[in-house]
């Protein structure tokens, strides 16, 4: 067979011909032109043409006559043969390619209408020679290599004629190069490179095609029997699938469904309550059932079919809402049918409360009872139901039952109890001189009301009342104002003079509301009370050691500081002649002093007043009553008073009235008597 450099050295020598003989090859085409297509040009230029071309397409044919040989035979074959025979045909066809392609790169003169008409030529030949080599291929055993040879001849050569004539008919207007056949160059072949491949034994093959055969069958086979299980498991679960627990291997969702539903059926529910047996209320009373609502059909086109065989080697659980259905009219109707929702077995709570037990106030935890809120109780059975629980317990939920409207957590009770402790804490001490007076929670704690079973019972009012006969009981004990005071005269003599505007007086509303706070504070405090009005000193006599003497019948005054005279001077008293006039018993203290000031008496109807009388010193203590200058006096003193005295002034020389005005201080007691 010729290899690769052979054909390469062929189309050499071809090209070289090829060159040498163009000058000849175009002279015979225009001598052609010129004879206008005589028949003896013609038929000498054909056989000519023939003979030639019969020995190029020989050693082409040749070249692919083997190749269609061993292509058939490679059929036959395995593929490892098959694989071979390509390598070889590839590296042959392709030094062929570029024989081909070089030759007619080279030769300019060749154009490309030859080639065309040689291409035709080759693909006519090429479908008979195979129809040549099959037959050789099958009497390959009879037929000798010379009759093959011979045929493959007569073949080229028929086949050249054909090209030629149809090269010529189809295409009348060729270039200006000459139609002659250039002379071709016989490249020598050995005999061994012409000789036919040895028809192997196909007895191999043919066992290769039956194991092939029956190795696809059993794959069909084995896809088809894959396919039957798939569409098997196209509407049911594989195997090792669980759903909600239940075994759904190669069940269908209706099937499953119809157990999740059967399980439903035998749903109860037990009710326990507060110190009663507890209940059961079975679905059926209720109309309990499952509703289907598509979850197990998504789950099956959620499966693979494909995937069945998985099934047998990992098993899939899965777990869906188990959709049910109840009457909610025949819950309720159940709910009050519980023994607990009857009346007799109910007990209402008790509210928490504040209670004194031995020395201290503490809270008294309210109590349960067994009230069943029959609205909350249905709730909190529905919620249960719907989740598809099997027990409820009233008794753990205090929704359930009415509750105490008063809890010991509650902040008014927590309140009420640190007021109630503060009470028992609270201890205030009065001081009345060198007289003490102390209230307690021992006392406190009385004020406070409770019922039968010891229950604090909050009455702010009651409280309030009681602190107020406490400080009522204070001021009665410890008040002077208002009260007649043994007073041992200059003179020596001993009176009794009533004081309403001098002495100790609490003011009982600021003091009530003073112990009030105390009490609730839980103060622990000495202190006084909350006075009115205040004396110098305590004791029997509260005058003390400073005050002013006015004796109304000697017509005389003494002002005594730290229990000795300081001043004293003769005076006039109120007209005796006029009861309206007269000075009135009685202490009194300061109210203001003023220099100089103008002193009126009552205002008429006519707007002007009764006296109007100027002075330099103003001192009143007792209403329109007070110590002042009297320049229009006669004199002071003895009887004056009687028919000439004032209107209840006290008419002091103008000298002494100035140095009283200078000396007098406030508080200080005035003491009038006669």
């Amino acid at each position: 067979m010729r290899n690769k450099e052979e054909w390469k050295r062929f189309s050499d020598e071809e090209l070289m011909d090829e060159e040498l003989d163009q000058d000849f090859a175009g002279e015979e085409y225009e001598d052609d032109e010129d004879s206008g297509g005589e028949d003896d040009g013609g038929d000498f230029d054909e056989e000519e043409y023939d003979d030639e071309i019969f020995e190029e397409e020989s050693d082409r044919r040749e070249y692919e006559d083997e190749e269609d040989l061993e292509e058939e035979e490679y059929e036959d074959f395995d593929g490892e043969e098959y694989e071979d025979d390509e390598d070889f045909d590839g590296e042959e066809y392709e030094d062929d390619e570029d024989f081909d392609g070089e030759e007619y790169e080279d030769d300019e003169d060749f154009d490309e209408e030859e080639f065309e008409d040689d291409e035709d030529f080759d693909e006519e030949e090429y479908e008979d020679v195979q129809d040549s080599d099959g037959e050789a291929d099958t009497h390959e055993d009879s037929e000798g290599d010379e009759e093959f040879e011979a045929g493959i001849n007569a073949a080229m050569s028929g086949i050249a004629r054909d090209g030629d004539r149809e090269g010529r008919s189809s295409n009348p207007a060729r270039p200006a190069k000459s139609a002659r056949p250039k002379p071709l160059t016989y490249v020598p072949m050995d005999d061994d490179e012409l000789l036919i491949p040895e028809k192997k034994s196909r007895g191999k093959h043919k066992g290769l095609k039956i194991t092939g055969a029956a190795a696809l069958m059993l794959l069909v086979s084995a896809g088809c029997a894959y396919a039957g299980v798939s569409y098997y498991y196209s509407d049911k679960f594989f195997e090792g699938t669980t759903i909600n627990g239940y075994d759904c291997s190669g069940k269908t969702p209706y099937e499953v469904e119809q157990m999740i539903a059967k399980n439903v059926e035998n749903y109860s529910i037990q009710v326990s309550s507060r110190n009663l047996e507890p209940q059961v209320i079975e679905g059926s009373l209720i109309d309990y059932k499952y509703a289907p609502d598509g979850e197990v059909m998504k789950l099956l086109k959620d499966q693979k079919p494909y995937k069945w065989i998985r099934g047998y080697f990992e098993e899939k659980s899965y777990t869906i809402a188990e959709n049910v259905t109840y009457s909610k009219e025949l819950l309720q109707n159940q709910v009050l049918q519980l023994n607990c929702a009857q009346k007799e077995n109910q007990v209402a709570p008790e509210n928490a409360y504040v209670s004194f037990i031995d020395t201290h106030f503490e809270i008294v935890p309210e109590t349960e009872g067994s009230e069943l809120n029959v609205k909350q109780a249905y709730q909190i059975l529905d919620e249960a139901v719907s989740g598809k629980q099997e027990t409820i317990d009233f008794s753990g939920n205090s929704d359930a039952y009415v509750a105490a409207a008063v809890t010991s957590e509650d902040p008014g009770l927590k309140a009420t109890l640190d007021a109630c402790n503060n009470f028992t804490k609270a201890s205030i001490t009065y001081t009345f001189g060198e007289e003490t007076v102390t209230l307690d929670g021992t006392t406190i704690k009385d004020w406070l009301q409770f019922d039968e079973k010891g229950q604090f019972v909050q009455d702010d009012a009651s409280f309030q009342q009681h602190i107020a006969e406490y400080v009522a009981q204070l001021a009665a004990q410890y008040d002077t104002v208002g009260t007649s005071r043994e007073f041992y005269t200059t003179s020596g003599r001993t009176v009794y003079v009533y004081g309403s505007a001098y002495g100790w007086q609490i003011d009982q509303k600021a003091e009530a509301a003073q112990l009030t706070q105390d009490i609730q504070s839980g103060a622990q405090t000495t202190r006084d009370p909350v006075y009115a009005m205040t004396a110098n000193s305590r004791g029997y006599n509260d005058l003390g050691n400073t005050y002013i003497e006015v004796d109304l019948s000697n017509q005389h005054m003494y002002y005594y500081q730290d229990g000795g005279i300081i001043f004293d001077s003769d005076i006039v008293s109120g007209n005796m002649s006029y009861s309206d006039r007269q000075t009135p018993e009685g202490i009194y203290t300061l109210y203001y002093k003023k220099s100089p000031d103008v002193l009126r008496g009552e205002k008429k109807p006519d707007g002007t007043y009764e006296y109007e009388t100027e002075v330099e010193y103003w001192m009143p203590f007792n209403g329109g009553i007070g110590f002042h200058d009297a320049s229009w006096q006669p004199y002071f003193g003895g009887d004056r008073y009687l028919t000439g005295g004032s209107h209840g002034c006290i008419n002091m020389p103008p000298y002494n009235a100035a140095i009283l005005y200078e000396i007098i201080q406030y508080g200080v007691p005035i003491v009038c008597f006669y």
